[in-house]
């Protein structure tokens, strides 16, 4: 029976590929594991790519540009490299007993070959040790020793399958350390377990990138809060000028658009990656183991106040250019007032000095009919001039006659020029 001919959507390839993305080739305990992510810059999806092709080449294969994942197979090692958005991560896997679990010379020279071009910055490198089903825990001492003793975080794992060791912090060859001590995991469990690990770490770091970026600029929010009140004052006041409040929040508004431009994508990231750093968190199955701090414990002690300061800089933020949006608005609804009452006084003195020229048009009007009485009187009293007798009574005869008819032609030109 011959197939079925499909009309696949363009995107159907990707989007089942990307279902298997973001894993870890399956493994089994004794293992470790040396994870470095990267921060890439505006240009750094590009460098990333680049680099991903530059290791490929190193045992024969290539990979297409646009590669997201690969699991790159050195025979002792293997390199899971992977790009996200805004970050890259190498893992390093090499399975089989190991004497120091932190050594850092397990994975040269590949590791530093690696790391000398990587694009971006390092956000977070960490070396990973996961001991075998059956490993007593480590001693105090050994804890001490690999451990600060007062940050050290201890925890059931995995419904109580795996118990998990670390003090999240910065030892001195740049990497932080965590211990994972096998207790009956199957299958694919270490690897996705591994992973889960290392995704909340990473989410959480990405999540607090935001943090420092809040506290810097919440002095600004701070001040530009204060000037804002002020000009709203001032608005309510009538203190100053229109036109310089207006270039006052004008200029503030300006403001407040830089410094959203600035941190909108930075806060919204941190909102993001707090919440799946929160949903890797659920699927841990986290038990307490007395004595000691928990995962779930040190994650939400620091990543959730850290994401609250966020959201509150971004709601001033908001809240902010609100306020300003209404001031403006209100400053200008102040100045169309003020335009609306000069436009009412310019008509109304439009209207008197209108009514003036009508007056003094019709004053002009009246005397203008008593000039062309005057002189068609006279004129008439030339013509009757040869009749020395009657002249003076054809003159007083023509002057009511001449006066209406010079006031009835004024009035039709008037009449027509109004028409």
């Amino acid at each position: 029976m011959d197939g079925l001919s499909f009309h696949n959507h363009p995107l159907r390839a990707a989007l089942a590929e990307e279902m298997h993305v973001r894993r870890l080739p399956r493994f089994s305990a004794p293992c470790r594991l040396m994870q470095i992510v990267t921060v890439l810059g505006e240009e750094g999806a590009s460098g990333a790519a680049a680099h991903f092709e530059r290791i490929t080449r190193h045992i024969g294969t290539r990979v297409a540009p646009d590669t997201r994942y690969a699991v790159v197979d050195f025979g002792t090692t293997k390199l899971v490299l992977e790009r996200h958005t805004e970050f890259a991560s190498y893992t390093f896997l090499s399975e089989g007993a190991f004497d120091e679990p932190f050594a850092t010379d397990l994975f040269d020279p590949l590791a530093p070959d690696i790391a000398a071009d990587m694009p971006g910055a390092v956000i977070r490198a960490t070396q990973i040790a996961v001991y075998p089903p059956g490993t007593d825990p480590p001693a105090e001492a050994q804890l001490d020793r690999l451990f600060a003793p007062d940050a050290l975080i201890r925890c059931q794992i995995a419904g109580g399958k795996a118990t998990m060791l670390s003090d999240f912090r910065l030892n001195t060859d740049g990497f932080g350390r965590l211990l994972l001590i096998d207790h009956g995991l199957e299958r694919d469990e270490p690897s996705q377990l591994v992973l889960r690990l290392q995704e909340l770490g990473n989410y959480r770091n990405m999540a607090l990138l935001g943090l420092p970026l809040a506290q810097r600029l919440t002095p600004d929010v701070s001040r530009l809060e204060a000037r804002l009140a002020d000009l709203t004052h001032a608005v309510s006041e009538r203190r100053t000028q229109d036109d310089n409040l207006l270039d006052e929040l004008t200029y503030l508004s300006a403001e407040l658009a830089r410094l959203l431009a600035e941190t909108r994508y930075r806060m919204s990231a941190t909102r993001a990656y707090a919440q799946l750093s929160l949903d890797r968190l659920e699927t841990l199955g986290i038990g307490r183991i007395a004595g000691y701090q928990t995962l779930a414990d040190f994650t939400e002690r620091r990543l959730t106040p850290a994401v609250r300061t966020c959201d509150s800089f971004s709601a001033r933020l908001d809240d902010l250019s609100q306020r300003a949006a209404w001031t403006s608005e209100l400053l200008r609804t102040r100045i169309d007032i003020a335009l609306a009452k000069q436009n009412r006084d310019l008509l109304e003195s439009m209207d008197t000095r209108t009514q003036l020229q009508l007056r003094l048009q019709q004053t002009v009007e009246g005397l203008s009919v008593v000039a062309i009485s005057y002189y068609a009187v006279a004129l008439i009293g030339y013509l009757a001039a040869p009749a020395h007798a009657w002249k003076e009574w054809v003159m007083v005869g023509a002057v009511p006659l001449v006066f209406g008819a010079a006031w009835l032609f004024a009035r039709r030109v008037r009449r027509r020029l109004e028409e």
